[in-house]
């Protein structure tokens, strides 16, 4: 089955996703700040990664899609952004005109059936 990486500095969160994921028969990894995620991902390519925005910094994230299309290794793995930051107060620092390469979005608290769905045509497209 697919290989998914999450990244998210929320262990609540990790561990929610994880109890989705796995019944689904997808082999989850997880990471907890960009710099950990572009090593698990050379390591280990995931089919997908789920990747939040903020962690060590607000944009950490958006950092780590760009390195992610940057690296012959890693371009073209599907990401699905994940953020409660269009909910929050810092929502204003998102860069908003900036091409982001990502192949989603989804906001927290995340729709268990949503992410589901997200993923499986996130990776039938692969």
């Amino acid at each position: 089955m697919a290989k998914i990486l999450i990244v998210d500095d929320d262990p609540d969160f990790v561990s929610v996703v994880r109890s989705i994921l796995q019944p689904e028969g997808y082999e989850v990894s997880t990471a907890s700040n960009g710099e950990q995620a572009l090593k698990v991902m050379k390591k280990d390519k995931p089919d997908l990664v789920l990747l939040d925005i903020m962690m060590s910094y607000v944009l950490d994230g958006v950092d780590v899609s760009h390195k992610i299309a940057e690296d012959p290794q890693l371009k073209g793995t599907p990401v699905l952004l994940v953020t409660s930051l269009t909910v929050t107060p810092e929502s204003g620092m998102f860069p908003t005109d900036e091409d982001i390469p990502v192949d989603g979005w989804i906001t927290k608290p995340v729709n268990p059936q949503q992410l589901k769905e997200r993923i499986a045509a996130l990776l039938a497209r692969g």
